[in-house]
């Protein structure tokens, strides 16, 4: 089998990378992700490439012809080389010298084999020779893609103990690219060392879980690892009573045309009880605003709001769409309602309440927000009339 023929080889900066590299020759090659979702007629969105040269070799060819080259891995053999179109890694075959389920320390190899079989997957151990495009698969990746199998390389607990991340990764590419039942031995052995999830990093779990949550197939997938006890050593209070929550929501995505979005989706599967996305904010290392969301849609039995520019006004136009879309499908009027809607700024400051008489102070503010609150309330009118009954009756 060979690699269709691949467009961004053929751009001014792809070419430049290749030749540089002495690509012809077989001395790199692509490899991973870019060559296997070229096979399935996918986007090539991450251009990666293998090479027998040394790092240090790869950095003076490429500056050599012009190329930019930024040092991002460079402890594990891998440089960036940065182009006007098209950004690449390209990483020297290597082999582990020793792992500790978190990190690896690797030294180089002129074994392209070798290097293969440091891989997780089959599906992400197959290299393409440019620019002909024959594959090299030593462990049936390509028949493995073929039938939509997701499948370790070897002994899927020694991959596991190498790094621990491969459980969650099983679980990810078997949504993206598997057909059928999972790996019966990949499964087993995800379940088995799952308590090894604890020894990653939260950043590490969030990233991976997001990834999982935004797939169409997120429901199903989270759905196999509860069933499994997958989660549960870092993720206890997600329980399979909530996948339905989730499945519903994604439902509702696809018809109404909202994107999928990882917090969202996630507060989906959340008891819901007031505090719990800071708790949660703190534990996989969100960011305040995601965690802030995570807050907003958690709060507990959330109802339709009569008006949902109200609700819009006071929580943000955003988390106001996303609570409608987890309350059910009654919401869709007022969630098509809120798009685009932009915040309107309130008519009345503090000055026009010390202007009425108002001794300035914390009498100020209340009165501002007991007038805030009508406003909203009465669908932010700006004509003079209405504002100033408002006014009159925030200070009675």
């Amino acid at each position: 089998m060979r690699l269709p023929r691949q467009a961004w080889a053929e751009t001014p900066g792809g070419s430049a990378v290749l030749s540089a590299l002495d690509a012809g020759s077989g001395t790199t090659r692509l490899v991973g992700g870019a060559v296997r979702d070229a096979l399935l007629a996918l986007p090539v969105t991450d251009v990666d490439l293998a090479t027998a040269l040394s790092p240090q070799e790869v950095t003076k060819r490429l500056e050599a012809a012009g190329v930019q080259v930024v040092p991002t891995g460079i402890a594990h053999g891998t440089v960036t080389a940065v182009t006007p179109d098209l950004i690449m890694e390209v990483t020297t075959l290597r082999r582990d010298v020793s792992t500790d389920g978190r990190r690896a320390t690797v030294a180089y190899t002129d074994d392209w084999r070798e290097d293969a079989a440091r891989r997780d997957f089959t599906i992400n151990a197959l290299y393409a020779r440019l620019p002909g495009g024959e594959i090299d698969d030593w462990f049936g990746g390509l028949a493995d893609l073929d039938a939509g199998r997701v499948r370790f390389i070897g002994e899927p607990l020694q991959r596991i103990a190498e790094d621990h991340l491969r459980i969650l990764r099983f679980f990810r590419f078997h949504s993206r690219f598997g057909r059928g039942e999972p790996d019966a031995e990949g499964l087993a052995a995800c379940a088995a060392r799952a308590n090894d999830l604890m020894a990653l990093s939260r950043e590490r779990i969030r990233d991976e879980l997001f990834r999982i949550l935004v797939l169409p197939r997120a429901a199903e997938t989270i759905g196999l690892m509860l069933s499994l006890g997958v989660l549960k050593p870092v993720l206890p209070e997600i329980v399979a009573e909530r996948v339905s929550n989730l499945a519903a929501l994604t439902a509702r995505e696809a018809a109404w045309g909202a994107e999928p979005d990882p917090v969202r989706r996630f507060a989906a599967l959340l008891p819901q009880r007031a505090g719990l996305g800071t708790a949660f904010g703190a534990r996989l290392r969100l960011s305040r605003r995601d965690t802030a969301r995570l807050d907003a849609l958690g709060l507990p039995d959330p109802a339709l709001p009569d008006d949902p520019c109200t609700a819009a006004y006071f929580s943000g136009a955003e988390t106001a769409r996303d609570r409608l879309l987890l309350l059910g499908d009654e919401g869709h009027a007022a969630w098509t309602a809120l798009e685009g809607w932009e915040r309107p700024a309130m008519p009345v400051s503090g000055k026009d309440i010390i202007a009425r008489g108002v001794t300035p102070g914390p009498e100020v503010s209340l009165r501002l927000q007991r007038f805030e609150r009508g406003w909203v309330a009465s669908g932010c009118p700006r004509d003079a009339v209405h504002v100033g009954a408002l006014l009159d009756a925030a200070l009675a």
